[in-house]
């Protein structure tokens, strides 16, 4: 029974993270693991946008800088924040849960497998899916994620969107319907360049979230092929053995 409750209670975070949603569209994220430059822009924008909150404690800055193919004293001086860090150290930061929950009513969750729960289509929809709600905390709302506890960090980079209704006449009635988001034109970005950065980061989170898939699939082959040629042998040698006796 105690090894069943220490399960479940490990299994919260997940289920705490799969909640929300609905039936919302979801836009393809079309990631490329193999891109190099992709992963280290999402790197970049993950440091220096995620990481004040959220951390990933099951990567090492040493891993991801040899994977990234990003120089030791480069990944040291503009994606390393701690000054006390080491290379070799896990990437955990500074806020403690229990900041964490005052400011935001629950602890920032670690986004290490965050790619794995949710899926890179949920995340690429999430992080494009902010809208101005004052009603809200922190003056916003996500579609995708009714009543989200988090600011939108990345604003300045995509501007304020609002939601944007059309007026339409059903049974004689003139009702206001949802049909997207449109951002005030205030960011650093045009929308395709928004994109663009939010594909890179959801194409580094699902290179964190599984740092050997490309490697696990190139082996994958090769044991498929390995299993193919052995059946072939196999079954040669078993109607050698068998040619007499039939």
């Amino acid at each position: 029974m105690k090894k069943l409750m220490v399960m479940l209670l490990a299994l919260l975070p997940s289920l705490a993270m799969a909640a929300g949603g609905g039936n919302v569209h979801l836009d393809a994220a079309n990631n490329d693991l193999s891109d190099k430059e992709s992963l280290q822009r999402g790197a970049r924008t993950f440091m220096n946008y995620c990481f004040g909150c959220h951390a990933t404690q099951y990567q090492r800055y040493q891993r991801v800088a040899e994977d990234l193919d990003i120089p030791t004293d480069l990944m040291m001086d503009n994606l390393v924040f701690d000054e006390n860090a080491k290379i070799g150290d896990l990437m955990t930061n500074a806020i403690s849960e229990d900041y964490a929950a005052a400011s935001f009513g629950a602890p920032a969750p670690d986004l290490t497998l965050v790619a794995r729960v949710r899926g890179t289509d949920w995340l690429y929809t999430y992080l494009r899916s902010f809208y101005a709600d004052p009603s809200r905390p922190f003056g916003v709302n996500n579609v995708v994620f009714p009543s989200v506890g988090m600011p939108h960090v990345l604003e300045e980079l995509q501007g304020t969107p609002r939601q944007v209704f059309e007026t339409r006449t059903i049974d004689g009635e003139e009702v206001q319907e949802f049909v997207g988001l449109e951002s005030d034109g205030n960011g650093e970005l045009s929308p395709g360049e928004y994109d663009a950065v939010v594909r890179d980061l959801v194409n580094f989170l699902e290179y964190s979230a599984e740092p050997m898939k490309l490697e696990r699939q190139r082996l994958g082959l090769w044991v498929m092929g390995f299993i193919v040629i052995f059946f072939v042998l196999a079954l040669l040698l078993k109607k050698e053995y068998w040619r007499d006796v039939h």
